[in-house]
C-alpha cells in the first residue's frame, strides 16, 4: 500500500536540472541555495561547481540528459557566457533544453539574453517557488 503517494512518485521521472556558474566567478553561495531548493521541490540536480566553461557545460548537458540548464553568474559575464552555452547546447542537438538565468544581472541586459536563448532570468528576490513554477511549466518533459 502507497504512503502518503511516496509509490507512486516514484515512478514518476523528475525533471533533471545541470545547473553551473560559467567564467570565473567563484561566487557559489545563491547557487548552491537554488539548488537545494529545486530538490527540495521534487527536481533532481547536478551542479558543476563555479569556474565552468561554456563547453564544459554544454557538454555535461547533453551527456547527463537534463531537461534544463540553470546559469547563474555575479560577475557581470552573463553577455558572453549565456548565449554561449545556450549555442554549444544548440549545435550539440539540444534544442529541447530549457536554459534560464540567474544572478546579479542588469535589467537591461534581460531582452539580449533572452533574444540568444535563454528563457527566463531570475534576480535577488525570485523565490525558489517562482523558479520552481516557470521550469514545470516550461521544461520539456522528463524522459
Amino acid at each position: 500500500m502507497a504512503r502518503h503517494g511516496r509509490e507512486e512518485d516514484r515512478s514518476v521521472k523528475r525533471i533533471r536540472i545541470l545547473l553551473a556558474k560559467p567564467g570565473l566567478d567563484g561566487h557559489e553561495a545563491g547557487a548552491k541555495l537554488i539548488a537545494m531548493g529545486l530538490m527540495n521541490e521534487g527536481m533532481e540536480v547536478i551542479y558543476t561547481g563555479p569556474r565552468q566553461t561554456p563547453e564544459q557545460i554544454a557538454n555535461t548537458a547533453i551527456q547527463e540528459d537534463v531537461d534544463v540548464v540553470g546559469l547563474s553568474s555575479l560577475s557581470g559575464a552573463h553577455s558572453f557566457f549565456f548565449p554561449r552555452v545556450v549555442e554549444l547546447i544548440r549545435e550539440q542537438g539540444g534544442s529541447d533544453i530549457l536554459v534560464i538565468g540567474g544572478g546579479i544581472i542588469p535589467k537591461k541586459d534581460i531582452p539580449a539574453l533572452q533574444e540568444s536563448g535563454v528563457k527566463a532570468v531570475f534576480g535577488p528576490g525570485s523565490s525558489i517557488k517562482q523558479v520552481a513554477k516557470y521550469i514545470r511549466e516550461n521544461a520539456r518533459s522528463p524522459k
